[in-house]
């Protein structure tokens, strides 16, 4: 009773491989169920039953992608520097999956290949992932490292600091060969920084030291005629 699911999900994963690298090569417009199906050997109807359609494949993709990052940051080992692990995670989690699959990063991440009701089909997928990177980042609140920043802030400034670096690198416009230096410098200077005050308390506290200064000055004394 097993053999015929397993066969499923081989051939499911054959598809999305083939579907994934149409879409690197020619982009997404040249995605259809037809060409899946001719890459793979198999037939559309297998592409139908397995996915519904071409929509159903794109989803899948996104899918995908999400689970890739989930599972990639699931395996990081952890050590007793929670900073350090967070660090790790944007250069060996996310650059890697950037690099080795780049039509996924901008299928799933950027979002910038599909349409927004289509992307909004896996975002379920990417919730699941998130939760990687937000425990990572709890390890790093829970050593008083976070400063006065909540959780999800911080999640939202790292992946959007990685997600920034992953697309200036796809597009050429690092320094070869110090791709990955410059990666480890940028979010280390983030994850170092998040023990410090955000910058509108910095202000709101210097505005205060400074109310505080000038009411603690003595009136100028009126000079006698």
């Amino acid at each position: 009773m097993g053999r015929p699911r397993e066969h499923n999900q081989r051939t499911a994963r054959a598809l999305l491989d083939a579907a994934e690298r149409i879409v690197e090569t020619d982009g997404l417009d040249a995605l259809s169920v037809r060409r899946v199906a001719d890459e793979v050997g198999t037939t559309t109807r297998a592409v139908y039953s397995l996915f519904g359609s071409k929509e159903g494949l794109v989803v899948a993709l996104g899918t995908r992608a999400f689970e890739l990052l989930g599972a990639a940051i699931a395996a990081l080992p952890s050590t007793p520097d929670p900073a350090a692990d967070l660090v790790e995670a944007g250069v060996a989690v996310f650059r890697r999956f950037a690099i080795e699959h780049p039509s996924l990063f901008r299928l799933a991440v950027q979002r910038t290949l599909t349409s927004p009701q289509l992307a909004a089909q896996f975002n379920a997928a990417a919730k699941d992932a998130l939760a990687g990177l937000e425990a990572r980042v709890a390890r790093v609140s829970a050593a008083g490292l976070l400063g006065s920043r909540t959780i999800p802030d911080a999640v939202w400034q790292f992946h959007a600091l990685c997600e920034g670096l992953a697309a200036l690198e796809l597009r050429g416009l690092t320094q070869e060969g110090k791709q990955e230096r410059l990666w480890r410098d940028a979010l280390a200077a983030l994850v170092t920084g998040f023990a410090a005050l955000p910058a509108q308390q910095q202000h709101q506290q210097a505005a205060t030291s400074r109310a505080a200064a000038t009411a603690s000055r003595p009136a100028p004394r009126r000079q006698r005629r």
